[in-house]
């Protein structure tokens, strides 16, 4: 009975906390929207700031105007993600408020005022929730916030007194504006920093437009909002993997690799990496803008799968990061939304299963009769292990693919090693297409299991004829029996549902829209280009899936992953990764 009841005080506890935290969370909210609207609504806005002028104050934060919006809906980000440094920032604040407008109630000429009672019991509650929710909020800082955030004040608050500074020298109209010296100039521009509202009457040779002093305002807010950031951002991961980290997930691939044609790209050294319990199993995962962003099922025996999934998840609450996993089969998906994500299907992986392969019927006759023209034309191929290829000649198709590479900018995560010729990757297969002269394109797989190949990168030169791939892979399917390969994953195919079901007799208005719109988009993001690559081959369809915890955070997840692909511009990685990474891939995406 004892232990009953203790429990479900403890689940009342809970419930009540995360009353606390939602509510406090709202209240900045509704702030913000309240003091957002002040600022476009001119009669309103004026209005509020009647009522927090001389014998008049209102809430905590409830000021009118985009500055104090600004800060007021960063302060609710950042709550919502249960940063333990907002918490901390909202309780001295508003409790400070709390004291003043106390004292300041003290006062007769305050007492009378209904409006301040109510904005005084306003803030006692939004104080009384804050220590209720305080169990809520315990996500960690990076341990480097404090200096950053000081750097930032100090540097940044500098430069725009210069600026402002600057400005108003360039801007000022009054007949006398030689008579000021610079030092009244700095001053005007730090109380434009710091207010609109100031009063002219003591710069009576300084005279600027209003849009001057409204620019100044915004580059401080600015400024405030880079601090807010720079003390509350979420931390970095712990660093790369270790050299024994890769041993032991290389021993977990050789024992449990072909239940993943992704499980292989876990190697990526730029991404970090936690273990089960039993050491059995691990989820590799990289932090991007906030996002902890695993890829692929977890790494090692099934069994072992939540333990390591659960850490994960601990890990992610206790620094704020928001989980989530691209790319997960579903299975893995399903032993992920048992821990409490939900999952959306992404597309589809193209898998060829070599034993039921075939050259022959009439959707086949496109592939052959590119591989025919590419053969007629003299090109040939050569199928090696990575390991069988001499250190010289390596050498010169790392420099080939990055010749070859699309853009500056180096693509691929979920599906991509993000290196090409390191000698612990011999396993790996290269397929080099010759034009009888030197390579003019290439293909790059890593293992999958003891029989199977999932493509790592595709490169060719521009000036080749079209068909190249689909010779290049028709040759690997023939030679693959001489080393033991079975299957064969190639691209993964974003939306494929779509493209193969929009265009189909009796597709709904919905679906037409859909197909629409990625045909559209396909123009710019190879969408459908890469349905049809690999629809040629006939492949088996296998889904692949996001996974997250909360819909709030999937705009959040959707910025990380495009900028851990590459299409939003990849987070820099330390120079000392980089000189490891000796090549480049192409987006499985």
């Amino acid at each position: 009975m004892g232990h009953g009841r203790g429990r479900q005080a403890s689940r009342t506890g809970e419930r009540r906390s995360s009353r606390c935290y939602l509510a406090a969370v709202w209240y900045l909210r509704a702030v913000a929207f309240v003091n957002f609207l002040a600022a476009v609504w001119v009669t309103f806005g004026n209005d509020i700031r009647r009522h927090n002028d001389d014998e008049f104050f209102t809430p905590y934060l409830l000021t009118a105007g985009f500055f104090s919006g600004s800060v007021s809906l960063f302060l609710a980000i950042t709550m919502r993600r249960r940063k333990r440094a907002a918490w901390t920032l909202n309780l001295v604040l508003a409790g400070l408020v709390l004291i003043l407008s106390a004292l300041a109630m003290g006062l007769p000429v305050y007492r009378q005022h209904a409006q301040n009672w109510f904005s005084m019991v306003v803030t006692a509650l939004f104080v009384t929730v804050l220590l209720g929710g305080r169990r809520e909020f315990h996500a960690k800082g990076d341990p480097s916030n404090a200096k950053l955030a000081a750097s930032v004040a100090v540097g940044g608050g500098l430069t725009c007194s210069l600026l402002a500074a600057g400005l108003v020298t360039v801007t000022n109209t009054d007949p006398d504006a030689g008579r000021s010296d610079f030092l009244e100039r700095w001053h005007y521009g730090v109380l434009r920093m710091l207010s609109l509202a100031y009063d002219d009457i003591s710069f009576g040779d300084i005279t600027t437009p209003n849009w001057t002093n409204v620019l100044i305002n915004v580059m401080s807010t600015t400024l405030v909002l880079l601090v807010l950031y720079a003390a509350f951002r979420s931390r970095h991961a712990f660093g790369a993997m270790t050299e024994e980290d890769l041993s032991r997930l290389r021993a977990l691939l050789e024992r449990h690799g072909e239940r993943d044609s992704l499980g292989y790209f876990a190697l990526r050294r730029d991404k970090s990496v936690v273990w089960s319990p039993s050491g059995k199993s691990a989820v590799t995962y990289r932090v991007v803008s906030g996002v902890s962003l695993a890829s692929g099922d977890p790494i090692g025996d099934p069994e072992a799968w939540p333990g390591a999934i659960d850490r994960w998840l601990a890990q992610a609450r206790e620094y704020g990061w928001a989980p989530a996993v691209i790319g997960a089969s579903e299975e893995g998906g399903t032993v992920y939304a048992r821990h409490g994500l939900d999952a959306l299907e992404l597309g589809d992986e193209a898998i060829v299963d070599l034993g039921e392969f075939t050259l022959e019927g009439r959707a086949m006759r496109g592939v052959r009769q590119a591989y025919n023209r590419i053969e007629r034309a003299g090109y040939t191929v050569r199928v090696l292990r990575h390991k069988d290829i001499p250190a010289r000649e390596m050498a010169d198709l790392v420099r080939l693919v990055d010749d070859w590479r699309d853009g500056e900018t180096e693509r691929g995560f979920s599906m991509a090693l993000g290196r090409l010729g390191d000698p612990q990757d011999g396993q790996c297969v290269m397929v080099v297409c010759h034009d009888g002269k030197r390579p003019c394109g290439l293909l790059s797989f890593v293992p999958w299991g003891d029989d199977g190949l999932s493509l790592d990168l595709m490169r060719r030169d521009r000036d080749t004829e079209n068909g190249l791939f689909e010779f290049m892979v028709l040759k690997l399917i023939q030679q693959a029996g001489e080393f033991g390969i079975r299957q064969i994953s190639l691209n993964f195919a974003m939306f494929r549902s779509v493209f193969e079901r929009g265009s189909r007799l009796g597709a709904g208005p919905v679906l037409r829209l859909w197909h629409s719109l990625l045909s559209f988009f396909s123009r710019w993001w190879q969408i459908e280009s890469l349905y049809r690559a690999n629809a040629k081959y006939r492949p088996i369809w296998e889904p692949r899936y996001l996974l997250f915890e909360k819909s709030a955070d999937l705009l959040r997840i959707a910025v990380a992953s495009a900028r851990a692909e590459g299409f939003l511009g990849s987070p820099e990685l330390p120079k000392w990764l980089n000189r490891r990474r000796l090549g480049g891939t192409d987006p499985h995406w």
